[in-house]
């Protein structure tokens, strides 16, 4: 299953417990449609929907009762006032042992209640959300349908060359001391590949600032653990980030995280507001450097810029009214497409199918971009409806008109994601004599129409 691209509030500044992740209304009511919807995920998530039934049912009887003896002990306490005032003392005292011993009995079943409803959504914080009725049932990318094409594959009279093969000979990239100062997986860029990694980004923040409509902000790159569980990115997958401490304080790790994605605190920048409905919708771009601990799995796509611990991406996140939601996922994607037309990138999009989708999405478009130096397809952007779900997990709302308070979608996209970018841009634009031709875009920010060998 797909790890989230472009995501624990309990007791965090407000009780999670008051809100629910998905809608525990209804999954009350609709259990077997819940059971259905995450079947189709192939992931087993809907084992958990007994549990979390039972654990809410204990609940709900648990505070009932609750709610009883307290009528019992406000009867009991204007009984004991009229005890007292017919100076029936010992009988009102012996109405007060009893009231004693309801306030225990009352207490153990505040604590039993918390405690219930506490692992009741836990387990509601491990399920994924539920697939969009539009999405394909399917297990693995090979079920994800392609919605379109753009442009045709780079043709070459000349073997291509990688993009290894390209930044070591343009000296873009220098592999092996990026090595030697953190490790595999992480990149060094030189001379005309750091000029070109930084003119991509304002690039791709002056397209969605100035012709989408994007507003830029800039987020810290560090975040609270709230945030990660807010967009659905912890618990489940907490192991495959990158914890930070200040200097050897073990006590202080896990108080803060690398961003994985810019997704994670921008879309956490609303969280626990309720908005005006006239403020939506919100739309937002943020260029942030991404970690993930996850990206080097041995053997395949190791070596190089394909797969790496830190990369730059430049982020859309949209907070729309829910009747909006899936016009705008078509508007995100045509955005992020935008990027690759302008870089004369021949690419296509992809629908992914319920096994294949991210954690919090309910409908996810990929947009995967040819690198004729890799013969193959990259994915360069997620293009994701997380519909209420994160919404819910962050206590964010709007009020309407009405004065109703709801729940907003929240969309997330690359537009797009760095290094495959940069990967596909120089493959398909290398030259035979080893040089690679910049596209007229983005000539007004690298200041050169090409780089050639020195």
């Amino acid at each position: 299953m797909r790890h989230l691209c472009g995501t624990s509030p309990c007791r965090w500044r407000f009780s999670f417990y008051n809100c629910a992740v998905l809608d525990i209304k209804l999954i009350r009511e609709k259990p077997d449609f819940a059971r259905a919807r995450l079947a189709t995920r192939g992931a087993g998530d809907e084992a958990h929907i007994d549990g979390i039934l039972r654990a809410d049912e204990i609940r709900r009887k648990t505070l009932a009762e609750v709610e009883t003896l307290k009528a019992q002990r406000n009867r009991a306490s204007k009984e004991i006032g009229a005890l007292m005032g017919q100076k029936k003392t010992a009988e009102a005292e012996a109405k007060k042992a009893e009231m004693r011993e309801l306030g225990d009995r009352i207490a153990a079943l505040d604590k039993q209640a918390l405690e219930v409803e506490a692992a009741r959504d836990q387990l509601m914080l491990r399920l994924p959300n539920l697939p969009h009725e539009s999405v394909k049932i399917g297990k693995t990318v090979e079920d994800n349908p392609v919605v379109r094409v753009h442009g045709e594959k780079a043709a070459f009279a000349f073997k291509p060359k990688s993009h290894v093969e390209l930044c070591e000979s343009l000296k873009l990239v220098d592999f092996a001391r990026a090595a030697k100062i953190s490790g595999s997986g992480f990149l060094l860029y030189t001379d005309w590949g750091a000029r070109l990694e930084r003119a991509l980004i304002q690039m791709l923040l002056d397209l969605h600032t100035h012709e989408h409509g994007y507003t830029e902000v800039s987020p810290p790159f560090v975040v609270g653990p709230q945030c990660l569980e807010g967009v659905g990115q912890f618990p489940k997958f907490k192991d495959q980030y990158y914890g930070v401490a200040e200097g050897d304080d073990k006590e202080k790790l896990g108080k803060l995280y690398l961003v994985p994605t810019a997704e994670t605190p921008v879309a956490n920048i609303h969280r626990e507001e309720i908005l005006k409905e006239s403020q939506l919708p919100v739309y937002y771009c943020a260029y942030t450097p991404c970690f993930r601990g996850e990206a080097g799995a041995a053997g395949v796509g190791t070596r190089g810029m394909i797969r790496v611990h830190q990369f730059d991406k430049v982020e859309l996140i949209k907070i729309v009214k829910p009747e909006h939601g899936y016009d705008e996922l078509e508007k995100m994607v045509t955005n992020a497409e935008r990027v690759l037309q302008l870089l004369g990138l021949h690419h296509r999009v992809v629908l992914l199918c319920t096994g294949d989708m991210g954690f919090a999405s309910a409908k996810t478009y990929d947009i995967e971009v040819w690198a004729p130096g890799q013969g193959s397809y990259l994915e360069v952007s997620s293009c994701s409806n997380c519909e209420d779900f994160q919404a819910r997990r962050m206590n964010l709302r709007f009020k309407t008109e009405a004065g109703e308070n709801k729940f907003p979608h929240i969309l997330n996209g690359s537009g797009t994601a760095l290094a495959r970018l940069f990967v596909a841009l120089i493959e398909t634009h290398q030259q035979a004599d080893g040089s690679v031709l910049i596209p007229k875009a983005l000539q007004p920010y690298l200041k050169t129409e090409r780089i050639t060998p020195t």
